[in-house]
């Protein structure tokens, strides 16, 4: 096997099951700590770690001011916004069904790329739509899960996040970015860091010391940065110049069965029977649009 199929293969597990174990971590971690304090603590150790490591692996450091202004924009798009915003949802809505709303991410890649490369939609892509938006109208149309308007709040702007994280996924996939993917997420990181802090103190959270973090916010806040972060964020990175973006966004459909599971084990999250048969929809309709042939 060659190294290059290798990592392809490696990477795609990292964004599998790594990124569908962070909905949980993220939903135990907010329950104790403001989001954005939360994400840009994570975000900007983990950047920080990982421009440590480009340093010591003698990776290119150096970049152009278009290499670095096309980092920004994608760390906006993927981590202040698309993920910053996503965990500050969280605290209305089931770490489950907020990955299954963001396995509606296919969809959105498949219409901005409709928009942007004005190519027609094939019939696996139309079936797909149909099948994903059916399922997405049976998800979010479950009264007992719509507790308050807070949880309707959570669920339109965790659809925000996914729009902005699609089209990150596009933008990336086409712009110029440093050669090394630790430096590009390094970059990504240390920035969304920053943005998220400011938005922190902008929203007067408050702060505290990890000193005083239990157990399990400390244990998921390392897992978090480590392999939610520096592994699996550079697994994406590194996909998105190999790949498809569309096929990157298979993940989509993987992490939500992964999030359901350890939240209805470690959360007791609940999972009713409208629930399942969406998901089962939505998923499948993700699945058409992934498996069609590109043209």
């Amino acid at each position: 096997m060659k190294k290059n199929t290798l990592l392809i293969i490696l990477s795609f597990i990292a964004i599998y099951i790594i990124w569908g174990s962070t909905y949980l971590f993220n939903k135990i971690a907010v329950t104790a700590l403001p989001p954005f304090f939360l994400a840009s603590i994570r975000f900007f150790v983990a950047g920080v770690i990982m421009m440590g490591l480009a340093l010591i692996l003698k990776q290119e450091v150096k970049i152009s001011k278009k290499q670095l202004l096309n980092s920004l924009i994608a760390s906006f798009f993927f981590l202040i916004y698309g993920n910053g915003v996503f965990v500050w949802a969280l605290k209305f809505v089931d770490s489950g069904f907020g990955a299954l709303i963001a396995s509606t991410q296919p969809l959105f890649v498949l219409f901005i790329l409709r928009f942007i490369d004005r190519k027609p939609f094939q019939k696996k892509s139309i079936i797909g739509v149909c099948l994903g938006m059916f399922g997405m109208y049976l998800l979010v149309s479950q009264k007992e899960l719509i507790t308050s308007k807070d949880t309707l709040l959570g669920i339109f702007m965790m659809l925000s996040c996914v729009l902005s994280w699609s089209y990150g996924s596009v933008f990336v996939s086409k712009a110029k970015l440093p050669k090394s993917y630790m430096v590009t997420t390094g970059i990504q990181m240390i920035f969304a860091g920053i943005g998220l802090s400011l938005m922190s103190l902008g929203f007067g959270e408050p702060w505290s010391s990890p000193l005083i973090w239990s157990i399990e916010v400390k244990v998921s806040m390392i897992l978090l940065i480590v392999f939610g972060g520096i592994i699996a964020f550079t697994a994406f990175n590194f996909l998105l110049k190999k790949v498809s973006p569309e096929k990157v966004a298979t993940s989509a459909y993987v992490n939500p069965v992964i999030a359901l599971c350890m939240g209805w084990y470690f959360l007791n999250e609940q999972l009713s029977n409208q629930s399942i048969i969406a998901s089962i929809i939505l998923l499948t309709g993700v699945y058409f649009i992934t498996s069609r042939k590109r043209k």
